[in-house]
């Protein structure tokens, strides 16, 4: 059930459909109804603002800079837990081929990791994203990834049931079932990491986050005017949808702090 109310509310709470449907709403009104042309026109500024502002840079940095980057150096980890979110499963099913999204590099990070510790698990969580069509799964499009990067079968670990990242963590602790003295790595995108790391932590599981998928560059050039307005709309609608995802997993006790913190 929440899996689908979070659908359906983000169908309509999307900044992009949100502000369009305001915008049509206002022209509509405006001859008849005064107001509907403020309306129309605070919709159409607040557009404005977020494709030639910095303002998509502005709300998703606090995220991507909660948790700091990590190096790949480090003592060998027991595991590697690598989150969905970077398959497009419906596309690479009708076309046959493996088919990443912008964070890719969730995945081939995760490749990357099991190669350089090639004792480690490598675990991937993700079924589908699908409201409706939800045969097929982000799990089935890793493991041919992975297998094509030469991650060895003995190594890889799948996980194919999740659909949020509630359930990302609920069913990996099940899968992996985690000991107090191993250490784990969490691979997700760095905006996503502050919201992943306090699911994990709220069900029992420590792992060290890892984050990749950077969206910003993390200095002053993040707050000019950005030169791609479809990519800030973007950056915009990402960072909007996590930060109302903190608050709603922190209101129905999926995490235990509003913004989880190293």
């Amino acid at each position: 059930m929440f899996f689908v109310a979070s659908k359906i509310f983000w169908l309509l709470a999307s900044p992009l459909h949100l502000l369009l449907i305001l915008l049509l709403a206002g022209l509509l009104l405006a001859p008849r109804w005064r107001p509907g042309r403020a309306l129309a026109l605070a919709s159409a500024i607040a557009l404005a603002l977020i494709v030639f502002s910095p303002a998509s840079a502005l709300l998703i940095r606090p995220l991507e800079d909660r948790f700091p980057q990590q190096s790949e150096i480090m003592p060998p980890p027991k595991g590697i837990i690598v989150l969905g979110g970077a398959v497009n499963e419906q596309i690479a099913r009708a076309r046959d081929q493996v088919t990443l999204n912008e964070a890719a590099a969730r995945m081939t990070e995760g490749a990357a990791l099991a190669r350089l510790y090639p004792q480690a698990l490598l675990v991937f969580s993700g079924g589908s994203g699908a409201l409706i069509d939800s045969s097929a799964k982000e799990a089935d499009v890793a493991r041919l990834l992975w297998r094509e990067l030469g991650v060895p079968e003995s190594q890889m670990h799948f996980e194919d049931h999740s659909r949020n990242t509630y359930e990302n963590a609920l069913f990996t602790k099940a899968l992996v079932n985690p000991q107090k003295n191993e250490t784990w790595l969490l691979v997700t995108s760095a905006y996503h990491m502050p919201r992943a790391m306090g699911v994990f932590r709220a069900l029992g599981m420590a792992p060290e986050p890892f984050p990749v998928d950077y969206r910003t560059q993390g200095n002053a050039t993040d707050f000019r005017p950005p030169g791609d307005g479809a990519r800030a709309m973007m950056n915009f609608e990402t960072a909007t949808r996590e930060w109302v995802g903190l608050l709603i997993y922190r209101l129905t006790g999926k995490t235990k702090a509003l913004f989880p913190a190293p």
